[in-house]
């Protein structure tokens, strides 16, 4: 079997192997790696590409203990601090990948309702995206009225975070609360951006698809696209029944 780390170039006939950035890394290396979080001065690149790596390992099935999890998790938490938007971006990513494994996660949270009422629209839309990711269903109320106020938002980076989060509330049995967000819900199936239109009524759906009828009329009410995508949408949720 072909090893998929290294490529050869035969199409361009030069006959040489193209190494993967990723080639022979291991998880002792990479855990030690991660105390550069740790730094007082933090070297920006040094941090992304660690975090790179570390990420990679996950991706391809590389186990953490829950001690080496948890002592990551932290870590990686002081990383919050940068205001480089490339190193925030895979901070967020980490976190949710890091939170099924770590111990004590929800001590973050303060953090993250931080940067949900940041005035930089990148911060909010992760955070509420790893927010909804490691709360349970007692603090979903907590966070309820930034939720909200989010799928009605005019940036529609930040509308599409709150409406794909709260279908994973639903999904993740975190959701009652999210059924009771019919009217702001509605609002953005009218906003006038698509990915914004498409994500309300995946979540409109979720929140009546015990009720035939409203998703009949729902269905009829779109344009011809989201109705395509509606019809998908309520096949999907049959067959996983």
């Amino acid at each position: 079997m072909v090893d998929d780390r290294k490529l050869k170039d035969e199409d361009a006939g030069w006959g040489y192997m193209v190494m993967s950035p990723f080639e022979g890394i291991e998880k002792g290396q990479v855990l030690q790696e991660c105390r550069c979080f740790n730094d007082r001065q933090l070297n920006t690149q040094k941090c992304e590409d660690t975090l790179t790596r570390l990420l990679y390992l996950v991706a391809q099935g590389e186990k953490l203990s829950s001690e080496e999890a948890t002592t990551v998790f932290f870590a990686v938490t002081k990383l919050l601090q940068s205001a480089d938007p490339s190193l925030r971006r895979l901070v967020y990513f980490a976190i949710k990948e890091l939170t099924s494994t770590a111990e004590e996660v929800i001590i973050v949270t303060n953090c993250l309702t931080k940067d949900i009422n940041s005035d930089i629209d990148m911060y909010r839309a992760n955070a509420t995206r790893v927010l909804c990711r490691i709360t349970d269903a007692q603090m979903v109320q907590a966070i309820e009225r930034y939720l909200k106020q989010e799928i009605v938002d005019r940036n529609p980076y930040v509308a599409s975070a709150a409406l794909t989060s709260a279908q994973s509330l639903i999904l993740y049995q975190k959701g009652d609360v999210v059924r009771r967000w019919v009217n702001e819900v509605g609002k953005a199936m009218e906003q006038p951006n698509k990915m914004v239109q498409l994500h309300a009524l995946a979540l409109m759906f979720m929140i009546k698809q015990n009720d035939k009828l409203p998703v009949t009329k729902m269905i009829q009410q779109v344009d011809p696209i989201e109705r395509a995508y509606a019809i998908c949408h309520v096949h999907v949720h049959s067959i996983g029944r």
